[in-house]
């Protein structure tokens, strides 16, 4: 159901700026757990249910057409992939159903995979080398109709073949050096292939994957229930009974049921302020893991629609924000923090500040960007212009980003107007261009410029995927396509350096704001459960066991 429009006005900004100036940064922590007794030397014990928070409900539950944490929090359990990250070193990639770690050609264009013999489905049937085909062939060639947000980043893959039944082979038309670990991606479940051939959109209602629990309940509104699968090809595994993901969308809940131990842990991200509330509200029943997060909001354009097919527009608007007084003021109240280019902020591929502050929108000199905003805006025509701001009623971090954004192109002339829906009409709205501006998000599982760049490529190219700005350009299809071929580590970094003044500088097509940090505190009874610099790996529950 679609949530009434909401004015920002003088009420919100208010509320934002009595929070920034009240609000303090929480004390820095690492990565590694705290609050909790050390595991190093304890067992895994088998036995009970998990229960944790899902802030919004899947729009449908297909992992190869979504892209929101929504759908691949409560379904990752359910399902396989055919590589997968190592839980206890999230940055390793190795086997799942997959036996080996697929052998490599000479040339690097070819790389055959050996199965798993002893993997079902839930339905008792066996997997096979024909169900990891229907599941590629579908996210990497989908028929027409069939949405795949991620085939851009499969673009060096020219097909697949099944020689036996336990038995795949990936040809490629060039050398890839994110091959390998675009093949775990935490969205690649793999599915039946007798299911796909049943219908291709079955897995968008329906639920029956080879992973460690069993489909048991779905209930709107509610929660969404699964029990252990007895035949999983993983000895011993999973330690759980089963999990309950409760739906609670509003943010003080959220911590209120962690607080009261109703559940015990949201997967996510909480605010500064949430984790000093519940680490003095549990002191002794508290871990807390933070990291920085390949996670960031963009704003988007329905360039389809005047003004917005002028990059003098989309550009006054980027100039007008000051990203860096945005940082301080922002990451004391939610979970956004560093200013940075379409890599992340301290990542391999990410541009340098002195580089990056010479882009549009992130130069400090705050005073002559939004003189040269007001000049756009002019030049165009736009010197009034208004808008519907389209949001996602995800508390965090949308609404305090969003308040920000208007309040700064309150600056420049520009008035815009907060509407805000639910998820799944949210997602909607973007992906069938009714909207004129959102704040959009790319989120993903690895530091890969093949990942982060594909949401870029021609909306065309990639249909009703990631693209939600909705041009074309052929150029920029092909520098990111260049970039993709490039095995130099330097020479690619520079390609990339050139998509980004292209993308965000001049065309100014969609552009990041800030980005996130990730903070999880959580009950310390919950083991074997790692952070990782992404919300998605790692979330199939295989490893996660409760202690007394």
């Amino acid at each position: 159901m679609q949530r009434a429009a909401r004015r920002p006005g003088v009420g919100l900004a208010l509320v934002l700026a009595i929070l920034l100036a009240a609000c303090t940064q929480g004390p820095a922590r690492s990565g590694a757990p705290t609050g909790a007794p050390s595991g190093a030397a304890e067992q895994p014990r088998a036995g009970g249910q998990l229960v944790f928070i899902v802030s919004a409900e899947p729009p449908s539950f297909d992992g190869h057409k979504e892209t929101t944490f929504a759908m691949l929090h409560p379904t990752a359990p359910h399902y396989s992939l055919l590589l997968r990250f190592d839980p206890n070193d999230l940055t390793k990639v190795i086997p799942d159903v997959a036996a080996t770690m697929p052998e490599a050609s000479a040339d690097k264009l070819s790389y055959t995979v050996k199965l798993r013999d002893n993997v079902k489905f839930h339905d008792g049937t066996v997997l096979t080398s024909e169900d990891v085909v229907a599941t590629y062939n579908k996210i990497i060639f989908p028929p027409s109709g069939v949405s795949s947000p991620r085939k851009g980043a499969y673009a060096a893959v020219e097909s697949l073949s099944a020689p036996d039944k336990s038995s795949v082979i990936f040809k490629l038309k060039y050398p890839s050096a994110s091959f390998l670990t675009n093949l775990a991606s935490p969205w690649n479940f793999i599915y039946s292939a007798a299911k796909l051939k049943e219908d291709i959109k079955y897995y968008e209602k329906s639920i029956m994957g080879t992973g460690p629990f069993e489909f048991a309940s779905y209930e709107k509104g509610s929660a969404w229930t699964g029990r252990k699968f007895k035949d999983y090809f993983l000895q011993g595994r999973p330690y759980l009974d089963g999990f309950r993901a409760v739906f609670i969308a509003d943010a003080n809940a959220q911590k209120n049921a962690i607080q009261g131990q109703q559940a015990m842990i949201e997967f996510r991200g909480f605010t500064p302020q949430q984790r000093d509330d519940l680490s003095r509200a549990l002191p002794n029943n508290l871990a807390i893991q933070e990291a920085p997060w390949i996670c960031v909001n963009y704003v988007s354009f329905n360039t389809t629609q005047k003004p917005f097919d002028d990059p003098r527009v989309r550009r006054a608007l980027t100039l007008g924000i000051d990203r860096w007084a945005g940082s301080e003021a922002l990451q004391k109240i939610t979970i956004v923090k560093d200013v940075g280019g379409l890599l992340r902020p301290k990542g391999p591929f990410a541009m340098a500040d002195a580089d990056l502050q010479k882009i549009a929108g992130f130069s400090k000199d705050t005073k002559a960007s939004q003189d040269k905003a007001r000049a756009l805006l002019k030049e165009a025509g736009q010197e009034n212009l208004t808008f519907e701001f389209l949001n996602r009623n995800v508390t965090t971090p949308y609404e305090p980003v969003a308040v920000f954004l208007i309040n700064e192109w309150k600056k420049i002339g520009v008035t815009a107007t907060h509407k805000v829906k639910e998820t799944s009409a949210y997602l909607a709205d973007l992906r069938n261009k009714n909207y004129q501006v959102g704040l959009d998000f790319n989120c993903d599982f690895l530091d890969e410029p093949d990942l982060q760049l594909a949401k870029f490529y021609s909306a065309s190219k990639l249909g009703a995927g990631l693209n939600l700005s909705h041009y074309d350009d052929p150029k920029l299809d092909s520098m990111i396509d260049a970039q993709g071929r490039e095995t130099d580590a330097a020479k690619r970094k520079q390609i990339v350096g050139d998509i980004e003044r292209y993308a965000m500088d001049e065309m100014a097509y969609q552009w990041p704001v800030l980005w996130w940090y990730r903070i999880i505190p959580y009950n310390n009874k919950l083991r074997g459960w790692k952070i990782g610099s992404n919300h998605y790996t790692n979330q199939d529950l295989v490893s996660v066991w409760l202690a007394n």
